[in-house]
């Protein structure tokens, strides 16, 4: 796949294209549907398969008290649109200039003039240009102008719901991470530091790795099944999490993501960390003891084991990889 960050990358020979537009945060099942129609559409006329996604969100320029938590970065948006076959993904900067295009402007300069499209797909909720004045419908009329088709793919639903980024994100705030993971199609993930923790939990209940991360969506306060990967190694571990502010030692008002790992550390601790959520298990809550919040991590961690050993006796493999 080839990532371009600026119009100024893009190369000459960027089209012919079969191109898509649109935030996509989550990379979801819906837009999944649109990227696979797009790879299909693209291999069978001879097209390569593109994405055209901005940074920052639009809102952020536009209309910033109204910006929403992204579930995603862009690198990481692109990453899972490779998992589709797509093979260019332009990053573009969301600059007020690019906010003040006319719907015609947008489409002449950008995905016919830059991009050389050759057919459109987006979803039945897209909007473009200045104010949001394009439509589905005008953009389809202006394909017969300039010469490329349109397409417009339905949303999907999937268990009674509308499969979107706002409603993923509302499932995971809500700690329903294994609906979420449907619909994101694998389970909702964050990542970064492992930093030093107040030293509690090697002395009075159980060792575990602090997270610091810059993720905008967090699942609710809570204890959590997790699958940790080592971003900077090969280890891979079934885990614990709890998402807290550590009731039983005083109340924090600084929230915090421990994990604890079910299978042995060999040599140091992970520098940085993905910690993928499953299960949530039970809500935080505050213990009599430090004993007694060990008792209950024993058990939280001897639900994660018999989970663990459900998912191999149901896929065949050891472990769920996130």
């Amino acid at each position: 796949m080839k990532i371009y960050r600026s119009l100024e990358d893009v190369p000459q020979d960027f089209g012919p294209s079969a191109l898509t537009i649109g935030n996509f945060d989550g990379v979801h099942y819906g837009h999944r549907r649109i990227l696979r129609r797009l790879k299909a559409l693209a291999d069978a006329n001879g097209w390569k398969p593109s994405v055209l996604t901005f940074d920052p969100h639009p809102t952020r320029v536009v209309a910033p008290d109204r910006t929403p938590p992204l579930l995603t970065a862009p690198e990481e948006r692109a990453e899972l649109m490779r998992e589709e076959g797509i093979e260019q993904v332009l990053i573009l900067p969301f600059t007020p200039e690019v906010a003040h295009l006319s719907p015609a402007d947008f489409v002449t300069r950008l995905v016919v003039g830059a991009l050389g499209a050759r057919a459109v797909l987006v979803g039945d909720n897209f909007r473009y240009g200045y104010r949001h004045a394009g439509d589905v419908t005008l953009l389809a009329q202006l394909g017969k102008k300039l010469g490329f088709a349109t397409e417009m793919v339905p949303a999907v639903s999937c268990r009674g719901r509308v499969v979107s980024s706002s409603g993923i994100r509302d499932l995971i705030r809500s700690g329903r991470v294994e609906l979420a993971a449907r619909f994101l199609l694998h389970p909702y993930a964050v990542e970064g530091r492992v930093v030093p923790g107040r030293g509690i939990g090697s002395k009075q209940t159980v060792p575990t790795l602090n997270l610091a991360t810059e993720s905008e969506v967090l699942p609710a306060p809570g204890v959590y099944i997790t699958r940790t990967r080592d971003l900077e190694g090969p280890g891979e571990w079934n885990s614990i999490t709890n998402i807290g502010y550590r009731p039983t030692f005083g109340q924090s008002s600084e929230l915090s993501i421990e994990t604890f790992l079910l299978d042995a550390l060999a040599g140091a601790p992970p520098a940085r960390i993905r910690v993928c959520f499953l299960k949530r298990v039970r809500e935080e809550r505050r213990f009599d003891t430090p004993e007694a919040l060990r008792g209950q991590i024993l058990k939280d961690a001897a639900a994660a084991q018999r989970y663990f050993r459900r998912a191999k006796a149901w896929t065949g493999r050891a472990c769920i990889s996130c």
